[in-house]
């Protein structure tokens, strides 16, 4: 986890828990995979915390090569959750792993609920400190921390709870607090779309004009 410390105009706030829906579900997304890696690999991993019913790496159509993500089912939402649990961020191939619940409606993935954004991170935390960081604020479906191509962070990322209750709290506690001796920003997340509106709206709340008629009201 990365260490919290509260600024001077927010002491004495606390980081407490937050009780959260828990997802039921048997499939899981496995994210930030090395390029070699194989079906095989996958099975005989996950195969370990319990029954895997199936096992994908998604490739490229044409080139057959891995996309970096893949999917595990397992025969019931106990081995998954346990998973989950125990496997998230192991390294598989000499680079972490990045696992959370597979959701296949739609609707849940592109609603937003949930989202968080948080920048101005300090380099050193990775996705698994920023997952324990946030984790206790409510249940965590996503988390990433944004990366270049040599895997250096980029200094922002991004988590989703499985409610805006757990979103909000999180936020409130840690948005201007120091993680890693740097002050981070926490707030919700605003798909392209909406940031354009801010963006306009802004612009038109803020606007100077001269050369007015000393008369004019």
């Amino acid at each position: 986890m990365a260490q919290v410390q509260t600024q001077a105009p927010v002491q004495g706030q606390s980081v407490n828990g937050g009780g959260a829906n828990q997802v039921v579900t048997t499939s899981l997304y496995v994210g930030d995979l090395e390029a070699n890696v194989s079906d095989s690999q996958l099975y005989d991993l996950f195969n370990q915390m319990g029954q895997v019913v199936s096992v994908r790496v998604c490739r490229d159509m044409s080139t057959r090569r891995s996309l970096g993500y893949g999917y595990v089912n397992y025969s019931n939402p106990q081995d998954a959750a346990r998973a989950l649990d125990m496997l998230n961020f192991t390294s598989l191939n000499g680079k972490p792993i990045r696992i959370m619940y597979s959701h296949r409606d739609p609707s849940l993935r592109k609603s937003g609920q949930g989202n968080i954004f948080i920048k101005n991170l300090d380099k050193a935390i990775d996705h698994k400190a920023l997952q324990d960081t946030f984790s206790v604020f409510g249940n965590v479906l996503s988390c990433k921390v944004a990366t270049d191509f040599n895997g250096q962070s980029k200094g922002y990322g991004f988590v989703q709870f499985d409610n805006d209750e757990s979103a909000q709290k999180a936020i409130e506690k840690l948005n201007g607090m120091l993680l890693n001796d740097k002050q981070v920003y926490v707030g919700p997340f605003l798909r392209k779309q909406e940031r354009e509106t801010e963006i306009i709206n802004s612009k038109f709340n803020n606007v100077f004009v001269k050369n007015i008629s000393e008369s004019t009201t």
